[in-house]
């Protein structure tokens, strides 16, 4: 860009996303009276999806902002819990982010999830279509503009995904409510109805079954459920009341 300049500052949660030297007191940039705010925030590193208000010269500003050179803009993080419009809030991941998805289905969120490689284009697409908030750890897929709401992933630990996204979020918790596997409700079922498919260590130590209604896959208390269990009572001591 040519011409005069603003000054840009960012919070300090966004500066893992611009260069080093344009962190510590902020930075010129030169504008062109014609580029947005938003374009100019973005070609600096951040994705829209994780800036909050734009203020320029203290007066808050959209994202379609043209910027005059002299301006003193501010680019805040992204207000928690973050407000996404209509309903019901859904989540679609990346494909790298499989873990985060079924600890997600395992607190009763939707969250849509591929196993294969869909392509950044179809996910961004598949966002808009169902009107789902993007979670993904890549920046340049989160600054596609068909998304419908996205967020980025800061960590690389499960636990830490999980909390990140119940705080930011809040969604509605309804733990052992839908299927880790596919997404889909779970129901209770007798356990003679699921007895054909079940092993004969299973059928002798359990009684209590649940079963998926898109999937068909079943469900018991078996050698795991004390470590989701773990899982599933920290989220709703800190996000969604008694365990």
């Amino acid at each position: 860009m040519e011409g005069p300049g603003i000054h840009l500052s960012f919070a300090p949660e966004l500066h893992l996303f611009v260069a080093a030297r344009r962190r510590a007191g902020g930075t010129v940039v030169a504008v062109d009276g014609s580029s947005t705010l938003g374009h100019i925030v973005e070609s600096l590193g951040v994705p829209l999806t994780e800036s909050g208000r734009l203020r320029a010269d203290g007066r808050e500003v959209p994202v379609s902002y043209v910027p005059r050179g002299g301006e003193h803009v501010e680019v805040s993080g992204i207000e928690r819990p973050q407000k996404v419009p209509g309903a019901p809030l859904r989540f679609l991941l990346d494909v790298h982010l499989g873990t985060l998805a079924r600890r997600m289905r395992l607190l009763g969120i939707d969250a849509l999830y591929e196993s294969e490689d869909i392509g950044d284009p179809a996910l961004a697409t598949l966002s808009a279509g169902q009107r789902r908030v993007l979670l993904s750890r890549d920046r340049g897929l989160l600054k596609r503009r068909e998304i419908w709401a996205g967020a980025y992933i800061y960590s690389h630990r499960p636990d830490d995904q999980l909390r990140d996204v119940l705080e930011r979020f809040a969604p509605v918790l309804a733990p052992w409510t839908r299927c880790t596997a596919c997404n889909g409700i779970l129901g209770e079922v007798g356990k003679d109805a699921v007895r054909p498919s079940l092993e004969d260590g299973t059928r002798r130590a359990y009684d209590a079954f649940a079963q998926c209604t898109a999937c068909a896959r079943i469900y018991w208390r078996g050698a795991h459920h004390a470590r989701l269990s773990s899982i599933v009572e920290a989220a709703m001591r800190e996000f969604g009341g008694a365990a």
